[in-house]
């Protein structure tokens, strides 16, 4: 009997000593698969950034190379420019001219290839993001702040800016200084009234 008596007495503190053991496991559980969920994030972020880097680094290794060629592709330009001002009319025609453009092709073509890529800048509206005006035009003919002349090209690699296009801007018109001449100093303002002497 008293056996029987004493078991369940022992039985309830081992119930709630069960109870009060998982209630910290479940919680513990909670919080390491948070941490993981948070872990595996990252390690996911972590490995698209490394994809971005791998790709931009792909896509834009050619960025100094690039930029050492330019001036090769700006010296064929001003000796096709040259030879055409001298040869005349004849220029187009002159073994030394076609062999200038040929070389000039081949060299565009092998910057296109890689990504670069020049840029129409004359008559586009001035941008100081991808143009550097180192001088301004006075021709009325031009639209105000608009590129009037290209001094030397820019060109984009992919969608970057590898080098800005050196021009020169169309200057802003300014309107003369209108001085109202003297006769018409005392006329009254537009839209006032007058009234004529001995009139009401």
């Amino acid at each position: 009997m008293q056996h029987r008596d004493a078991s369940p007495d022992l039985a309830v503190p081992a119930v709630q000593e069960s109870e009060a053991s998982t209630c910290p496991a479940n919680y513990n559980d909670a919080v390491t698969i948070d941490r993981l969920q948070r872990a595996l994030a990252d390690a996911e972020n972590a490995q698209q950034r490394a994809q971005r880097l791998a790709d931009d680094g792909k896509r834009f290794a050619i960025a100094t190379f690039a930029e050492r060629l330019l001036p090769v592709a700006d010296n064929l330009a001003r000796a096709i420019a040259a030879a055409e001002g001298k040869v005349g009319k004849d220029a187009k025609s002159s073994a030394l001219v076609v062999g200038v453009r040929a070389t000039q092709r081949m060299l565009i073509d092998a910057l296109a290839h890689g990504g670069v890529h020049r840029m129409e800048a004359l008559g586009v509206p001035f941008n100081p993001r991808l143009h550097e005006a180192v001088m301004e035009d006075d021709n009325p003919a031009l639209a105000p702040d608009s590129v009037a002349r290209v001094l030397e090209d820019g060109y984009m690699l992919h969608d970057r800016l590898l080098r800005p296009a050196r021009v020169s801007v169309a200057r802003a018109r300014r309107l003369p200084n209108l001085k109202v001449p003297e006769p018409l100093a005392d006329l009254p303002l537009v839209g006032t009234r007058t009234t004529s002497v001995g009139k009401e």
